[in-house]
């Protein structure tokens, strides 16, 4: 996370208000070769949420770390059931996860 006084990584990313002098909610997980694997952009009313964002980091990370032999489903969290990507896996997401595992502690 950082702060952007001059509106430099604002602009960069489409998210600065000319008109305001401001920028507008952004959130942006760039990974280590520099490729924008998420972002999320919101208006001033509205807060983005911290623990969501750190989980979807480890996630990142965990698909990152298993070179793509795996990836994370909606919800997922450390310790949690992944699923193998394939052809099979398309359009039959929902024959290997269940959508309630993303609640359970």
């Amino acid at each position: 996370m950082l702060s952007d006084q001059s509106g430099a990584v604002g602009r960069l990313y489409g998210v600065y208000d000319e008109e305001a002098g401001t920028e507008v909610r952004g959130r942006f997980i760039i990974d280590p070769d520099g490729i924008v694997q998420a972002f999320e952009v919101m208006t001033p009313p509205v807060g983005r949420n911290v623990k969501e964002t750190l989980r979807q980091i480890q996630a990142f990370q965990y698909v990152r770390e298993a070179g793509g032999k795996e990836v994370a489903p909606a919800g997922w969290r450390p310790g949690k059931k992944t699923l193998k990507p394939g052809p099979d896996l398309v359009a039959n997401v929902w024959k290997e996860w269940k959508v309630q595992e993303a609640f359970e502690e």
